[in-house]
């Protein structure tokens, strides 16, 4: 937030945000919802000129829908079980966001949660429709699909609902339709989420399905946000930031081949990079007006904000995103053991402190003299993980030619 320095008025808020110096772009999280804390305050204390910035909120919510719609739909390529590495192939993150911004420019159509996938991947060739048929046949992921369409048309009735329900003028009334938008988002959160499904499908299937569980979640702290109860939005922000790590960690713990973290690698770490920066940021916004006192409250609510100038996000279709770039190299250093490990230690630090000690320990007793713990904390994920491996697989000769 920006201050006037000679009258203390809160002149501007935040209208963009950078990761190691390039623009956010998180696959899920919209810029919307994360910065329109402070127009909340406005809505809920009555101010009938905010009425028309709503059109902020619609924006995120519009944004979900759309990921909601596109990443649901991809799983009629993936399929439940073991998946062919050209399907993936067909839906990896550059591919996906292409599909989002055709159907945010309305040259394709959702509908029950899912697209023509055979007119939207035509130009993948006969081969990705081939698989897309095969898929459609398969008994297993025809009852999948049917509790998917239920939870996806549960999720858009909550979404037309909680909008109607902003416009009402009657607090009272708003919020009650409020709580029963968000009752229908948790019901259809519970099918996304729900256990003996996502225990019958690979890890990609498993990665799709939860990052549509992850946007309805923030459908559910805005719910929470649009009628003032911060403790609660907090709450939900942190509790869904810790459940995308944990999912995180299980998706790549049940990563079985090349094909699949090929996949996985790129757009867990887009997600990581950029949607946990934007539920991060999110949350420490709504915590740092959770915590001013009820004088600062009160600038907030005769605060003008323009809401029409949110730096606009780069068209991330035009070029094979940084993420795949960076993992194309990595793969050129590293084997899918070391790769794997290389994801899964930025989710659990812990485990990198584990290698570590490993590493020091069998570098001592090899010689190695700069292999030392300060040295390993500045290396690399790269680094640690093959390093690792390399004194693994040493061990293991080792013990093959001593037996």
């Amino acid at each position: 937030m920006v201050r006037d320095a000679a009258t203390g008025q809160f002149a501007a808020h935040a209208v963009g945000a950078v990761v190691n110096n390039s623009p956010l772009t998180p696959l899920l999280a919209p810029f919307q919802l994360a910065m329109g804390g402070a127009q909340m305050i406005q809505t809920h204390r009555g101010f009938p000129e905010t009425y028309g910035r709503l059109d902020v909120i619609q924006t995120g919510l519009q944004s979900l829908q759309n990921s909601v719609g596109v990443l649901q739909a991809t799983t009629a390529v993936i399929g439940v079980g073991t998946v062919a590495g050209i399907a993936l192939t067909a839906v990896k993150l550059h591919q996906t966001l292409k599909l989002r911004k055709e159907v945010e420019q309305m040259r394709l159509e959702v509908k029950n949660g899912f697209i023509d996938l055979k007119q939207a991947l035509k130009d993948q060739g006969a081969e990705i429709r081939q698989i897309i048929e095969q898929v459609s046949q398969d008994i297993k992921f025809e009852q999948h699909r049917l509790v998917l369409i239920r939870a996806y048309g549960m999720f858009i009735q909550a979404i037309t609902r909680f909008s109607t329900a902003m416009k009402l003028q009657d607090i009272s009334r708003r919020n009650a339709e409020i709580d029963a938008a968000r009752g229908m988002l948790f019901e259809a959160l519970a099918d996304y989420t729900n256990p003996q499904l996502l225990a019958e499908t690979c890890a990609a299937g498993q990665l799709r399905r939860l990052e549509c569980a992850w946007a309805i979640e923030q459908a559910i702290v805005t719910t929470y946000q649009a009628q003032n109860e911060m403790s609660a939005v907090s709450d939900r922000l942190s509790h869904l930031q810790e459940k995308i790590r944990k999912d995180a960690i299980n998706i790549i713990d049940n990563c079985e081949s090349g094909d699949e973290l090929d996949f996985l690698f790129p757009e867990i770490t887009r997600i990581h990079n950029h949607d946990l920066a934007v539920l991060d940021s999110w949350q420490n916004h709504v915590d740092w007006m959770h915590s001013l006192p009820p004088s600062e409250l009160e600038l907030l609510t005769i605060a003008e904000f323009d809401n029409s100038e949110f730096t606009a996000i780069p068209d991330a279709t035009l070029s094979a995103p940084q993420e795949a770039l960076i993992y194309k190299d990595l793969t050129e250093k590293s084997h899918f053991d070391s790769l794997r490990d290389q994801l899964l230690l930025v989710f659990k630090p812990e485990q990198r402190r584990e290698y570590e000690l490993y590493i020091s320990q069998q570098a001592a007793n090899s010689g190695y003299k700069r292999l030392v713990p300060r040295n390993l904390q500045q290396a690399s994920d790269l680094a640690v993980a093959n390093l690792y491996y390399y004194f693994q697989i040493r061990d293991e000769s080792a013990s093959e030619v001593v037996a």
